[in-house]
C-alpha cells in the first residue's frame, strides 16, 4: 500500500496525467479506495476526475463514512449526482442514512426518479433490519422462459445488477417461487423451461428479520446472496455476500466494544475526538468506580483481622485478579454461545452448570499451587489455606455468575453483551473479598498455635 500511495503522488507531483491515468486503470479499485485517504486533501477531486466513471464509483463505495462525505464537501454537484446515482442502492442507503438530513436531502433530490424510488424503499425500513441493507438488483425470471432466452436477458440487463450467480424465478404478483442457479442455466438444455429446473426449497429472509438472522442463515446454507420477501412473500431485493462480511464485522465490532465496557461509537473509534471518546467511556467508568468502593468498604471493615494477621492484605488482588479474569472468560464464551445459539433456554441450565464445573476444577488446580506458594511467601500454613480455599470458592463463584447474568440479561430483553467483562469482574471483586475475609476469619479464628507473622 506505501508503495502504491508513494508512486500515486510521485505522478500526481509531475503532473504526468496520462501516465497516471492509465496506472489507476490497471489498479484494484480496492486498492485505491485504500490508499486515497493518505493523499493530500486537494488532490482528491483531481484524483477521481482521472478515473474512469464505474472504477470511480466503485473506489468511492470502498471508502470509509468519513472519507466519502469529505469527498462530497470537495466535489461539484454533477460530480456528486455523477457517483452516488451510479451507487448500490444500498451501499447509497447507508452513506444517505449517516450525512446530516439537510445533506442527504440535496442528494436524494439530485438522484434520477427511478434512483430515489429505489434509495426511499431502503431507507423506509427499520435500522438493522434485512430490508435496510437488500439491494433491488437483482435479476428476476418467469417459469415459462425457456433456458436461452433467459440468457438474453441476463446479457441485456445483468451488467447492472448486484449478482447474476443467481437469478430468482416469480409470478406475476412478484411471489418467489424458486431460484435458478448460474451452473444450472449452464448444464441445461436451451430449450427447457424454467419452471422445470428450478429449485423449489428456496431460502429466503423477510425485510423485518434482523441482519444478524441474515448472516446466520447465509451461513448456515453457505450461499452467495439471499432473497428478501415483504409480509406477502413477494421479492423486493437480495443481500449479498459482500455486504453480510460488513455486518459481520460490525456485529463483532459492536460485541467487543461492549465486553469492554466501552460504548459503541457513531464512527470510527480512532477517528472520532479524544473528548468525545473520554465523554462516553467515563460513565461506565464512574459506575465501576463507586462499585469498587464497597470492596474497599469491606477491608477497612476487616481492620481488625488485617492489623493481627497483616500477611491476609498481601494476597487480596491475587484472588479478585484470577476470580475477575475467570469470571470474564465465562461470561465471553456465554455471550459468544448466545449469539451463535448455541447456548438456548433449553440447554442453558446444563451449560451453567458445566462452567460452574470447569471453575471448581480451575480453583482445585490454582489452590492447590497457591497453598505451597502463599506459604513459601509468609511462612503461615493457615493463612496459606485461607487463600488457597478461597480461590476455590472465589472461581466457582465467578463462573457461576459470569454464565448466569448473561442469561438473566436476555430473558429481560437486554442485549448480552452490555455484561461486560469490568461488570463481573467487579462484581466478583466485592463477593472475593468478602469471602476471603469470612474464610480467613474462620480459619484463624481456630489458628491460635499458628507460628507468629
Amino acid at each position: 500500500m506505501e508503495a502504491l500511495a508513494e508512486k500515486l503522488q510521485e505522478l500526481l507531483s509531475r503532473q504526468r496525467w496520462d501516465e497516471l491515468k492509465t496506472f489507476l486503470s490497471q489498479k484494484n479499485p480496492m486498492d485505491l479506495a485504500g490508499v486515497l485517504p493518505s493523499l493530500p486533501a486537494t488532490e482528491y477531486a483531481l484524483f477521481f476526475r482521472l478515473l474512469e466513471k464505474s472504477k470511480a464509483v466503485e473506489v468511492f463505495e470502498n471508502l470509509e463514512l468519513e472519507d466519502q462525505q469529505k469527498l462530497l464537501l470537495g466535489f461539484r454537484d454533477e460530480q456528486v449526482r455523477d457517483l452516488v446515482e451510479h451507487m448500490s442502492p444500498d451501499d447509497r442507503a447507508y452513506l444517505l442514512d449517516e450525512l446530516p438530513a439537510r445533506v442527504a436531502k440535496r442528494l436524494v433530490q439530485m438522484l434520477s426518479p427511478a434512483e430515489r424510488q429505489a434509495t426511499s424503499l431502503l431507507l423506509g425500513y427499520k435500522e438493522h433490519t434485512a430490508g435496510r441493507i437488500m439491494t433491488p438488483e437483482y435479476i428476476s425470471l418467469k417459469t415459462y422462459l425457456q433456458v436461452k432466452e433467459a440468457f438474453n436477458k441476463i446479457r441485456r440487463i445483468g451488467l447492472d445488477k448486484e449478482t447474476v450467480y443467481y437469478c430468482y424465478v416469480i409470478d406475476e404478483q412478484r411471489r418467489l417461487l424458486g431460484i435458478v442457479s448460474l451452473k444450472d442455466l449452464v448444464l441445461a438444455d436451451p430449450e427447457a423451461k424454467i419452471g422445470d429446473i428450478m429449485h423449489l426449497d428456496a431460502v429466503f429472509v423477510h425485510t423485518d428479520d434482523d441482519q444478524e438472522d441474515v448472516v446466520r442463515q447465509i451461513k448456515k446454507y453457505d450461499l452467495l446472496a439471499i432473497p428478501v420477501v415483504d409480509r406477502e412473500d413477494r421479492l423486493v431485493g437480495i443481500i449479498t455476500h459482500d455486504d453480510i462480511m460488513d455486518i459481520m464485522e460490525e456485529e463483532t465490532t459492536e460485541d467487543i466494544y461492549r465486553l469492554g465496557a466501552v460504548p459503541v461509537p457513531e464512527q470510527s473509534y480512532f477517528k472520532a475526538r479524544m473528548f468525545t471518546v473520554a465523554s462516553h467511556r467515563v460513565g461506565w467508568l464512574l459506575v465501576l468506580l463507586l462499585t469498587n468502593t464497597l470492596t474497599g468498604s469491606i477491608i477497612m471493615e476487616q481492620n481488625v483481622l488485617l492489623q493481627s494477621v497483616v500477611a491476609l492484605a498481601a494476597f487480596v488482588p491475587l484472588l479478585i485478579g484470577s476470580g475477575g479474569n475467570i469470571g470474564s472468560q465465562t461470561s465471553t464464551v456465554m455471550v459468544r454461545g448466545l449469539a451463535l445459539r448455541e447456548v438456548t433456554f433449553q440447554n442453558a441450565f446444563k451449560l451453567l452448570l458445566r462452567e460452574v464445573g470447569i471453575g471448581l476444577i480451575l480453583g482445585a488446580f490454582l489452590g492447590v499451587m497457591v497453598v505451597f506458594w502463599a506459604h513459601w511467601l509468609q511462612g503461615s500454613w493457615l493463612v496459606a489455606l485461607a487463600v488457597g480455599c478461597s480461590l476455590v470458592l472465589i472461581s466457582t463463584m465467578a463462573t457461576f455468575f459470569g454464565g448466569l447474568l448473561p442469561l438473566i440479561f436476555v430473558r429481560l430483553g437486554i442485549d448480552p453483551a452490555v455484561v461486560s467483562a469490568p461488570f463481573i469482574s467487579t462484581m466478583v471483586d466485592v463477593l472475593g473479598v468478602f469471602v476471603y475475609f469470612k474464610i480467613a476469619g474462620w480459619i484463624l479464628s481456630g489458628g491460635a498455635s499458628a507460628p507468629p507473622l
